[in-house]
C-alpha cells in the first residue's frame, strides 16, 4: 500500500474539491483585477514630471539689460546637469537636481547656483546667483523656454563681416588704446569675440535678422550684449549695452583700413607687463590651501623652469587659461617644469576660499595654487612687476630664477587663430627654457 500522502482521493469526494478550487481561483482573479485597476487609477492620478532635457533659449536680466544665451539641460531621475555654451565649449554644472518641477544646478568654481521652477506652460523661471552667503555678487533673474529650431532664412543676403577688425577704445589698462574684434560668419550666423590685452569677451553669438545683428554672451559670467550695424563707409558701429544703462558706441575698422588710417595698434600681450629689474630672481611667498607657506626659495623649484600665473577664481579669463596650464604641466613636469598660481581673491574668499578650492577641483589642477591675498594687495605682493593690471598674467622664469618673458591676459578658443598662436608661443618658450642647463646655485632669495 502506498504511503498516506500519495493515496488517491476516493471518487465520491472529487466533485466537491473541484468546486472549492474553482471558487478559490475566481476569488483570486477578482482580487488581482481589483488591485490592477486601483494601480492604474493611481498612476493616472499621479502628476507626471515633464522632461526638461534638451536645449533652451534663456535670458538673464543684468541691471538694465536682458542677455539672451543658449543653455543645455540633461536629467536622469531626480539628478540633473546643465551647461552654458562658450562657442564650442561647455561650462558644465558640478551637481544638480530636478524634482517636483524644481531645478537646482551648482556651478561651484564660480560659486553660483541656478534655481528655477517649471511652469505649466513649460518655461523655466528663477534666478542665478551666489551659492555662498558671504559672496558679494548680484542675483540675476533667469528665464528659459525650450529652444525652437529656425524654420527658414532669417536674412536672405546678410552682410559679410567676417575677418579681423580694430576697435579704438579708451581702456583703463596701461598703454592700451585699441581692441581686436574677431568675427566668423556662416550665412546669417555670426560668432565673434572682442580681444583686449587681459583677455576676451567669450564667444559672442547671434544671427542677422530683419537687418539687425545682435551679439550676446553668457557662460555663467561676463554677460555681454552688442548691437552691430554696418556703416556706409565700410566700418561697423558697435553699440555696447551697459548694465547701468550707459551704453557706449564704438567703431570697428577692417584691420587693413586701420593701418592705412594710422589708428593705434592693439596692445601686444608679450610687451604689456614686465619687471623692474630682470636680473633679480622673481620672488613670491604665500600659503597653499592647506596653510603651508610656499616660496620661490623652496628646494622643489631649484634649477626648475617656472611659470608663475597671476590669477583669481572670480576671473573668467583665468577659467579659460586653467586647462592649458594643466595640459602644459602634465606634458613638461617630468622635464623640469613647475607651475605656481598666485590667486588673488575678494576679502571674504581670502578668509574662506571655498570657490578657489572648487576651482582647483573642477579643473583637476595638479600644480601649485597659492592664496596670495586679496585683489587690492596685488601690487604689494608682486612688487617687482611693472604694468601688472591684467588677470591672468603669466611670468616665464628660467632655471636661474629670473624672468625671461611675461604674457598679459589670455586669448581663449573664442579668438580662433589668436588662441592657436598663444598655445604655440607658450610651447616654444617652454621648450627653449627647458633646453637650458640647470643652474647649480639656488634660485635666489
Amino acid at each position: 500500500m502506498p504511503p498516506p500522502n500519495l493515496q488517491r482521493t476516493p471518487m465520491d469526494k472529487r466533485p466537491a474539491q473541484r468546486r472549492a478550487a474553482a471558487s478559490l481561483a475566481a476569488l483570486t482573479l477578482t482580487a488581482m483585477v481589483s488591485i490592477a485597476s486601483y494601480a492604474s487609477a493611481a498612476a493616472a492620478a499621479a502628476p507626471v514630471q515633464k522632461s526638461i532635457s534638451g536645449n533652451w533659449d534663456a535670458t538673464v536680466d543684468v541691471g538694465s539689460i536682458s542677455v539672451p544665451f543658449k543653455f543645455g539641460i540633461s536629467t536622469s531621475g531626480t539628478k540633473a546637469s546643465g551647461w552654458f555654451f562658450n562657442g564650442q565649449e561647455r561650462v558644465a554644472s558640478t551637481g544638480g537636481t530636478f524634482e517636483a518641477g524644481h531645478l537646482q544646478l551648482e556651478f561651484s568654481s564660480y560659486a553660483r547656483r541656478l534655481d528655477a521652477n517649471l511652469a505649466q506652460d513649460g518655461t523655466l523661471s528663477g534666478s542665478y546667483g551666489p551659492s555662498i552667503a558671504t559672496l558679494k555678487a548680484a542675483t540675476l533673474p533667469f528665464h528659459a523656454a525650450h529652444a525652437v529650431r529656425a524654420t527658414g532664412e532669417t536674412y536672405a543676403t546678410p552682410p559679410s563681416i567676417a575677418g579681423l577688425w580694430l576697435v579704438p577704445a579708451q581702456s583703463h589698462k596701461a598703454g592700451e588704446k585699441a581692441w581686436r574684434f574677431i568675427v566668423r560668419q556662416s550665412g546669417a550666423d555670426v560668432s565673434a569675440a572682442i580681444l583686449r590685452v587681459d583677455g576676451d569677451t567669450g564667444a559672442l553669438t547671434g544671427t542677422w535678422h530683419e537687418g539687425k545683428l545682435v551679439l550676446s554672451h553668457f557662460d555663467g559670467a561676463r554677460p555681454a550684449l552688442i548691437d552691430v550695424t554696418p556703416a556706409a563707409d565700410g566700418t561697423l558701429q558697435l553699440l555696447v549695452h551697459d548694465t547701468h544703462g550707459a551704453d557706449t558706441t564704438l567703431t570697428a575698422y577692417r584691420n587693413s583700413d586701420a593701418h592705412s588710417k594710422g589708428l593705434p595698434e592693439a596692445a601686444d600681450p608679450m610687451r604689456h607687463t614686465g619687471v623692474a629689474n630682470p636680473s633679480e630672481p622673481f620672488r613670491f611667498s604665500a600659503p597653499d590651501l592647506s596653510g603651508k607657506v610656499v616660496s620661490n626659495t623652496d628646494a622643489r623649484f631649484r634649477g626648475k623652469v617656472l611659470l608663475v600665473d597671476i590669477s583669481g577664481s572670480w576671473c573668467p579669463n583665468c577659467h579659460d587659461e586653467a586647462p592649458l596650464l594643466e595640459k602644459l604641466y602634465r606634458k613638461y613636469h617630468s622635464r623640469g617644469l613647475e607651475i605656481v598660481t598666485l590667486s588673488f581673491e575678494e576679502p571674504e574668499q581670502v578668509a574662506n576660499p571655498q570657490r578657489l578650492r572648487a576651482f582647483v577641483k573642477d579643473f583637476g589642477l595638479g600644480y601649485v595654487v597659492l592664496l596670495a591675498g586679496s585683489t587690492d594687495e596685488l601690487h604689494a605682493k608682486v612688487p617687482q612687476a611693472v604694468n601688472l593690471d591684467a588677470y591672468p598674467t603669466t611670468f616665464f622664469i628660467g632655471r636661474d630664477g629670473r624672468v625671461r618673458d611675461v604674457h598679459a591676459g589670455f586669448a581663449a578658443p573664442a579668438t580662433g587663430d589668436f588662441n592657436s598662436r598663444l598655445q604655440q608661443d607658450f610651447t616654444v618658450q617652454l621648450e627653449r627654457l627647458l633646453a637650458e642647463k640647470p643652474e647649480t646655485a639656488a634660485s635666489g632669495s
